[in-house]
């Protein structure tokens, strides 16, 4: 007999995906350049110029054997140390190499976070418009994910809203800023006033909710936004981290876990957490991107391509008619869709080869995603497909 709900997820692609491979059968039909894709947030931007730099010297100039051998369960040392330093020097974050646990990217850091904190009945909250994949994380890991309905105006936190849904048996909430897929970084007022919430309900249920801060998109901020490092603000929070989006690494899957010591339960939880990566099989992340990162840790994208391809998308669209709360983070933009249909809006774009993620998955149905890591002479010259499907909805 099979899982039917490992079933259910490996049967049904997400829509993204699928939106991607059409897109890709389509460029063999009528070519590519006809095509206008903005499924995929795929980083666009080369490497920066150290980390290529860092794969030669190390494949060249390290034994072999230290190259691609194992490491600790949590990561090399070095690795560790890395991380810890940048953290320390940029938020004064009090950070440890032993409060780092090197994973496979953000999204298995995410999960083992998951599953340490999978009690029985556990919930585990995520503010809309949330990563579409948060929903299976959570779920098929044991806790019931409880969505908060999204601010659709300026995309911050329903305080009152997000108050009302906190039980007794609420663990964690899940804080992606900037988020995908609105762009919008929370602001620290938001997450001052998110961490006075959560330090009253944790003494009202008698143990710590925790924040659990999905930051693969901390480096890509635009007009001077502050992405607050939310330990310093909240204690009781576990960063998941990924070098996919600042260093252009999204098949290297490299990141991390982060428990600092201020957590409460702090060595516990992390304890807690690998385990949970032990179970997953997630322990001992590839070495060799273990080691670009003890050497690329402090290494910060250019950002001016993304800025632009932001810029001429956001003032485009909204001079068209279209409504989006600026993005001031990542490299997406969420546009609520002419109509309010987001999934009728995407299959009229789709007819003119004109691929964007409908919002239904992100607990959004009425907005759309586009993925503004595309080329700047792809976004000219689809910018009249968007300009026609608003002036004839």
């Amino acid at each position: 007999m099979i899982c039917e709900t490992m079933y259910s997820l490996g049967s049904k692609r997400s829509c993204i995906r699928e939106l991607f491979e059409y897109g890709l059968q389509q460029a063999a039909v009528v070519g590519k350049e006809n095509v206008f894709d903005y499924s995929l947030g795929n980083p666009s931007i080369p490497s920066p110029p150290e980390v290529n730099e860092a794969f030669t010297s190390i494949i060249q100039n390290r034994d072999s054997l230290t190259v691609h051998g194992y490491t600790p369960a949590g990561g090399c040392g070095e690795a560790r140390s890395a991380v810890a330093e940048d953290l320390n020097r940029r938020y004064n974050a009090a950070i440890r190499p032993e409060n780092i646990f090197l994973t496979c990217g953000a999204a298995p850091a995410l999960i083992a976070a998951i599953r340490a904190l999978a009690v029985a009945d556990a919930e585990i909250m995520a503010i809309a418009p949330y990563f579409a994949e948060y929903r299976p994380f959570v779920e098929a890991n044991g806790p019931k994910f409880v969505p908060v309905s999204a601010d659709t105006v300026s995309f911050q936190i329903r305080f009152d809203l997000l108050e009302s849904l906190i039980t007794p048996y609420t663990q964690a909430i899940i804080v992606n800023s900037p988020c995908n897929p609105s762009g919008v970084v929370y602001t620290r007022e938001t997450l001052e006033r998110l961490a006075a919430l959560l330090t009253r309900k944790s003494r009202e249920t008698g143990h710590p909710i925790y924040i659990l801060a999905d930051e693969p998109y901390r480096e890509l901020a635009y007009d001077g936004a502050e992405v607050p490092f939310i330990p310093n603000i909240y204690p009781n929070t576990v960063v998941c981290y990924s070098y996919s989006k600042s260093l252009s690494l999204p098949g290297e899957r490299i990141g991390y876990v982060c428990v600092p010591d201020r957590a409460e339960d702090s060595q516990r939880l992390y304890a807690a957490i690998a385990g949970a990566a032990r179970v997953l099989g997630h322990v001992c992340a590839p070495s060799l991107q273990q080691l670009v990162v003890a050497r690329c840790a402090a290494v910060r994208p250019d950002l001016a391509a993304y800025d632009r391809n932001r810029t001429a998308l956001y003032d485009a669209l909204t001079s068209y008619g279209y409504q989006c709360a600026k993005p001031t983070g990542a490299f997406y933009m969420f546009v609520k869709a002419p109509g309010g249909d987001a999934l009728a809006f995407s299959n009229r774009a789709k007819e003119k080869n004109l691929l964007v993620v409908p919002g239904g998955d992100f607990g959004c149905p009425d907005f759309f995603r586009i993925s503004t890591c595309v080329s700047f002479d792809m976004i000219q010259r689809s910018l009249p497909v968007f300009k026609t499907l608003i002036e004839n909805p």
